[in-house]
C-alpha cells in the first residue's frame, strides 16, 4: 500500500436544490439532487453502498477506478466500461479483452493499493468490494475528494442491488436493467424446469483439490437452485465469509456424489485442451474415485470460472441444471446463454463454450 500525505481536496461546486428519490434497495439507495447548472453547478448523487455507507458523488461518474474482476465485468455489461480508468492486476489478467495497460493498474489485488496512482488518474469514484480495503481507501482518498463506493459484484446474494447501484453511479439504468433481466431470465428458466425434480447429489470443487463450497456460499446456492443437493451441505462454514473449506478426501468417496464439477480460477483467455486433460487425469485418478458414482457414470465436468461464475453464477446454475436434469433441459443449450453474455454484455469475441466448459469423463 502506498500512503499519501494530505493536501487540499479537489474543488467541487455542489448546489443542492431539490431531492428526488430514484431507488431504494438493501444496498444502493440513490438520491439525485439537481444543481444550479447555470452557475456552474452539477447534479449530485447520494447512494447507500454495500457497507451501508451513505456516499455523495458529484454527478454521474465519468472516470472510475474499479477493483475486482466481477465488478469490472458488471461495469462493462451495463455499458460503463469505457469510463473505468483504473484497475487491479487480477482484473487485467482475467479480462484481457479490456486491453488494460500497465499505467492503468493501481493495485495488485484488493488490499495492496497504490493511492498515488489512484489520485493521479483523477477518478470521480473508487469502487471496491466489501472484502477489499475499503476502510483504508476511504481514509486515504478523502483528502483528495475521491469518494469510495463499496459494491460487491462477486456476491450472489446482492446481485440485483449491486447492479442497480452501479447503474445509478454510472447513470446507466437501462444497462443495469438489461443485465438484471438476463440474470432473471436464466434463473426463471432454471427454477421452472427443476421444479418437482428429485435432487441430485453434487460435489463442487473450486480452485484447489478438495476445496468446496458450504452452505452460505454462492456455489452451494447454485447447486440448490439447479435442483441438486450439496454433498457437504451439512457442514458448517465456521465463520468463513466465503463459506468454503478443504474437506477430507475420503469423505468425498463416502458421500458418493452423482455429479462432480471442478471450477478453476476465472480467465477470459481460452483454457487450452491440455489443462482440461490434466485436470481430468487428476480427478479420475484420485484414490477410491473409480467407485464414485459420478466417475463411474461419466458425470465429471471441468469449467473455467469466467464461464460458470459469470453473471453472479447464473450461467453456472444453468450449466449445472442441464447436467443434473438432462431430460427437463433437452431443448436448452447453455452455450447459447454463455455466448450472449460474452458477445452482448462483455463486447468481446466468443471462442466457443468448449474453450471454457467440458465434460471430461465418459
Amino acid at each position: 500500500m502506498t500512503a499519501l500525505p494530505g493536501r487540499p481536496a479537489r474543488a467541487a461546486t455542489l448546489g443542492a436544490l431539490t431531492a428526488l428519490v430514484i431507488g431504494l434497495t438493501a444496498c444502493g439507495e440513490v438520491v439525485s439532487e439537481s444543481g444550479d447548472t447555470a452557475n456552474g453547478g452539477g447534479a449530485t448523487i447520494t447512494v447507500v453502498d454495500d457497507a451501508d455507507r451513505t456516499v455523495e458523488l458529484a454527478g454521474p461518474v465519468e472516470r472510475a477506478v474499479v477493483l475486482n474482476s466481477y465488478g469490472n465485468e458488471f461495469a462493462q455489461a451495463i455499458g460503463a466500461g469505457d469510463r473505468v480508468v483504473g484497475y487491479d492486476r487480477v482484473s487485467a489478467n482475467r479480462l484481457p479483452y479490456l486491453g488494460i495497460g500497465e499505467d492503468e493498474i493501481v493495485s495488485e489485488d484488493l488490499q495492496e493499493i497504490n493511492y498515488e496512482s489512484v489520485v493521479a488518474l483523477e477518478p470521480d469514484v473508487f469502487i471496491v468490494p466489501r472484502n477489499g480495503a475499503w476502510q483504508e481507501a476511504a481514509e486515504q482518498l478523502e483528502p483528495f475528494g475521491v469518494p469510495v463506493v463499496v459494491a460487491t459484484a462477486w456476491d450472489f446474494d446482492v446481485f440485483h442491488e449491486t447492479v442497480d447501484l452501479l447503474g445509478q453511479v454510472f447513470a446507466e439504468p437501462e444497462g443495469a436493467e438489461a443485465v438484471s433481466g438476463f440474470y432473471d431470465e436464466i434463473f426463471d428458466l432454471v427454477s421452472d424446469r427443476v421444479e418437482g425434480t428429485d435432487a441430485v447429489r453434487v460435489y463442487w470443487e473450486t480452485e484447489e483439490p478438495y476445496l468446496t463450497g458450504l452452505p452460505g456460499s454462492g456455489f452451494d446456492q447454485i447447486i440448490t437452485a439447479a435442483g441438486g443437493e450439496n454433498v457437504f451441505g451439512d457442514v458448517g462454514a465456521g465463520g468463513d465469509q466465503q463459506a468454503e473449506t478443504t474437506v477430507d478426501p475420503a469423505s468425498v468417496v463416502e458421500r458418493d456424489p452423482e455429479v462432480i464439477v471442478h471450477e478453476f480460477g476465472p480467465s477470459a483467455a481460452p483454457t487450452g485442451q491440455e489443462r482440461f486433460d490434466t485436470l481430468r487425469d487428476d480427478l479420475e485418478g484420485r484414490p477410491g474415485w473409480e467407485d464414485v458414482t459420478a466417475v463411474s457414470e461419466g458425470e465429471v465436468y471441468v469449467s473455467n470460472g469466467w464461464a460458470t461464475s459469470g453473471l453472479s453464477k447464473a450461467l453456472g446454475a444453468l450449466y449445472l441444471a442441464t447436467w443434473l436434469h438432462p431430460e427437463e433441459f433437452e431443448d436448452v443449450d447453455p452455450d447459447e446463454y454463455l455466448a450472449r453474455w460474452v458477445e452482448d454484455f462483455q463486447g468481446t469475441d466468443f471462442e466457443g463454450a468448449n474453450a471454457y466448459v467440458q465434460k471430461v469423463s465418459s
